[in-house]
């Protein structure tokens, strides 16, 4: 009996054929017409052969084959593939086939042509089949079993996640970094500006601790100084000017005073200051005095060579030099050139301090003189003793009240001003009759040199300034001879910008009105001529004259 051939199968009547395979290698069953038994026998002998060919055993395909998927259950080939499973169930309960007699086995049939719909799946081969011809069970993979891929995708997701995260906290920690340094430098900065505008070091506000509010709150500031007379003596000619040390405010500065600047004699008369200086300067400080309203403590006599040595002993300086200095063979001056930060021996420094080209104003030639002398004062030692030695290196020699431990002394406290920017160098402007603009007794003399008058030298002689508005000469010298006359010191105020029809007399300090109102007796002027005001010239007491006053 065939294996098809089942009496307990409602299918048996009809006789099922292999027709091939579905798309996932599963067989597929067909009708096939009546046939006879050489024709039956046929499929058999092409099985034998097939198992022979591909080398795995069809009945036990047949046996293991998986129950057919349930979403496969349309259509033809599923209703095929149903009726096939329904067959193979009533398998077990036959009996085994009578075996029959041993044919001689027909001769092989030709290979069929391999078809590529055909071809049997990879996990199908004979390699794959067990010793029986079964297949294992470890075989047959499932989508939801985990294999080693999906393992390494899930190390992989997991890695991936934790670098995001390292990255996320990177991020985080790098903003916070951020945030942190920004907060340091705002107090940093904060902290600076604060420190500045108490110590008063910002330009443009003055804090408590500054140096302005500390003079402001001290009341009158302490001022040393001296004057120092610079000597050509190859070429001839003096430069003067005051070097200035702000003891209240630790500032310092060098005043530059032009030679055309009127001193008082001791009799009264006028006269240039370089003429004075050059006639021997005897009293020059104490003239000074008298038109600046000062205290010099001192007159340092620098001539030429000895400028030259003192450059040398402290190495050369350094210069911004506004011109070009060019040689002289017969005076042995070294050239000098124009431009920043020039360094400049000793004989160039005194080639630059008294250069003055043809034409040019001796302002030029003082602003030269001042640069050398800040120059070398940046380059003074710190330590007065050392500075006293530098000094006496010179081979100077002094004005008696003005030794080197005292000049040495002085020029370190000055050049440590220099040294930090708390210096300041400024030209004392006059006007052509040589007496001080307005401009200049407010900003240079009030300020800088400090030349005012208080109550407390009211037991003095009183200093008159007189100032010509009449435009007569003769008017002005017989006021003057009648100020001397009457025991007051003279301060020539020059001529008015413009004249005026009344005379006046002004003084700033209350102290002062007294004296104010006897100046005006001794002119003969009226006593409502006198008032209280600014003082142009540093005087105690201003006389303007005008068209009023009447010589007696």
């Amino acid at each position: 009996m065939n294996d098809r051939q089942q009496p307990y199968d409602p299918y048996a009547a009809q006789e099922q054929q292999l027709i091939g395979y579905d798309a996932y290698g599963r067989p597929v069953y067909g009708q096939v017409p009546a046939q006879s038994a050489a024709q039956a026998q046929a499929p058999q002998q092409y099985e034998q052969t097939y198992e022979q060919q591909y080398g795995y055993d069809y009945q036990g395909y047949d046996q293991q084959q998986p129950a057919a998927d349930p979403g496969y259950g349309y259509g033809y080939e599923g209703q095929q593939a149903q009726q096939a499973q329904q067959a193979q169930q009533w398998i077990p309960q036959q009996m085994a086939p009578e075996p029959q007699a041993a044919e001689p086995a027909p001769a092989p049939a030709p290979e069929p042509a391999p078809r590529q719909a055909a071809q049997v799946p990879e996990p199908r081969r004979a390699a794959d089949a067990g010793p029986d011809g079964d297949y294992r069970t470890e075989q047959f993979a499932f989508i939801d079993q985990p294999d080693e891929e999906s393992e390494d995708v899930i190390d992989w997701l997991a890695f991936t996640e934790s670098r995001t995260e390292r990255r996320e906290e990177a991020r985080r920690r790098g903003r916070n970094r951020v945030v942190a340094l920004i907060v340091v430098l705002a107090l940093f900065v904060v902290g600076g500006l604060g420190y500045l505008w108490y110590a008063g070091k910002l330009p443009f506000l003055d804090g408590p601790g500054s140096k302005k509010g500390a003079a402001a709150a001290g009341g009158a500031q302490k001022r040393d100084m001296i004057v120092v007379h610079l000597h050509n003596t190859k070429k001839g000619g003096t430069s003067t000017a005051l070097l200035v040390d702000n003891v209240t405010t630790k500032q310092g500065a060098t005043v530059l005073l032009p030679n055309t600047l009127t001193v008082p004699r001791q009799d009264g008369t006028g006269l240039a200051l370089g003429k004075a200086v050059e006639e021997g300067g005897i009293g020059t400080s104490e003239s000074l005095d008298t038109v600046l309203g000062t205290d010099i403590g001192g007159t340092w006599r620098l001539d030429t060579p000895f400028l030259e040595r003192l450059v040398e002993l402290v190495g050369g300086i350094d210069v911004d030099t506004d011109a070009a200095v060019p040689a002289d063979d017969k005076a042995k001056t070294p050239a000098v050139a124009q431009g920043k930060k020039q360094h400049l021996s000793g004989a160039m420094a005194v080639a630059y301090a008294t250069y003055r080209a043809q034409g040019e104003p001796e302002a030029k030639q003082l602003q030269r003189t001042g640069g050398v002398l800040y120059a070398v004062l940046r380059k003074i030692p710190g330590d007065p003793k050392a500075a006293a030695v530098t000094v006496e290196s010179m081979g100077q020699i002094l004005d008696p009240a003005l030794n080197a431990q005292t000049l040495g002394a002085m020029l370190s406290r000055i050049g440590e001003h220099a040294k930090v920017g708390d210096y300041r160098t400024e030209l004392l402007a006059v006007k052509a009759d040589g007496s001080l603009t307005d401009e200049a007794n407010k900003t240079v003399v009030k300020e800088t040199l400090g030349g005012n008058f208080t109550a407390a030298q009211s037991a003095a002689s009183p200093r008159v300034g007189l100032r010509d508005a009449t435009g007569d000469d003769k008017t002005q010298v017989t006021a003057k001879a009648a100020l001397l006359n009457g025991g007051y010191t003279f301060v020539d105020g020059g001529k008015a910008d413009k004249t005026q029809a009344a005379s006046q007399i002004t003084y700033q300090d209350d102290a002062q009105r007294e004296r104010a109102v006897e100046v005006a007796k001794t002119l003969g002027l009226a006593e409502t001529a006198v008032k209280k005001g600014e003082n142009a010239v540093n005087a105690d007491v201003v006389v303007t004259l005008g068209k009023d006053y009447k010589p007696s």
